[in-house]
């Protein structure tokens, strides 16, 4: 029987059993996607990476990120913690790395204990409405805190929905409301001005996952979110911390910049540990055509 190399990490967190944990899979170039989307579901984790060698030249290799259900064009934590594992497996050293994913190709700078990724391009959308967010987060008008939610991304684009700091535990996914009004994911948050540190819940009903421990991706466009709404500075590069997961036991911790001019995020990093918890050998699904 045919099998691939793993590993189990958690990301975003300087403690194991913490943070977000990730399978992380080499070797799996010859699969099709539907073995790669079985390898998914089996780990059952919010996200799976395979490392693959790059299809562009001068990179250092490519990464495939699936949820339970379907493959992602990027994520954060599945970006971070593919290239702290094939670092420490020997496949590359510390220092500029670039991965190439369906977002393009992103830098990424890795350490001994964890990396800094570069996001791509920031994306600003519209202001939302406010009541379908509410419903489908089991919040009420009241709860809402600051300026309006709208959608940002830099590479995955999610809404977002400023509340106030008490509504936080309160929170609570109503996946059919969320399938009733199409929206796959959301990131529900309080800031804390004096500190520039975000308290978030990611909830990911359109892909499998009730709720993220931590999202590279989510906290990568909330600068984004965070400067356009005037809660950062317009013209300059401003530091910012995410918290989540601790509601559900996974508590992590993402450090943020967000670089801005002219009034418009211009670029995002997250910067997190990766902690290694188990490795193994996994079957090879069999192929069906």
């Amino acid at each position: 029987m045919s099998t691939l190399a793993y590993e189990i990490v958690d990301v975003f967190t300087d403690r194991p059993f913490a943070g977000n944990p990730l399978a992380v899979v080499f070797g799996a170039e010859g699969l099709a996607t539907e073995q790669m989307q079985a390898l998914a579901l089996e780990f059952n984790l919010s996200e799976t990476v395979f490392v693959l060698p790059p299809t562009q030249v001068g990179v250092t290799y490519r990464a495939r990120i699936f949820t339970p259900t379907d493959e992602l064009p990027f994520a954060g934590h599945p970006s971070v913690g593919a290239a702290v594992t094939a670092s420490r497996r020997g496949m590359f050293g510390v220092g500029q790395v670039t991965q190439e994913c369906g977002a393009g190709v992103l830098p990424i700078e890795v350490t001994a204990t964890g990396a800094t990724l570069t996001g791509g391009i920031p994306t600003l959308g519209p202001e939302l409405d406010l009541e379908p967010l509410l419903e489908m987060t089991g919040l009420a008008a009241d709860d809402h805190a600051g300026p309006a939610p709208r959608v940002a991304g830099c590479g995955l684009e999610f809404p977002y929905l400023p509340v106030r700091p008490d509504a936080m535990a309160r929170a609570r996914l109503n996946a059919a409301a969320a399938e009733r009004y199409g929206i796959e994911h959301i990131s529900v948050f309080s800031w804390e001005a004096d500190s520039q540190t975000a308290h978030a819940r990611v909830f990911v009903p359109g892909h499998g996952v009730t709720e993220d421990p931590a999202t590279g991706s989510a906290a990568l466009g909330l600068g984004v979110w965070l400067v356009a709404s005037g809660l950062l500075p317009g013209d300059s590069r401003s530091s910012y911390a995410v918290r989540q997961g601790a509601e559900i036991n996974r508590p992590s911790f993402l450090a943020c910049t967000v670089t801005a001019a002219h009034g418009a995020a211009v670029g995002a990093t997250v910067t997190g540990d990766v902690m290694a918890v188990a490795r193994g050998e996994i079957a090879v699904p069999p192929f069906v055509g």
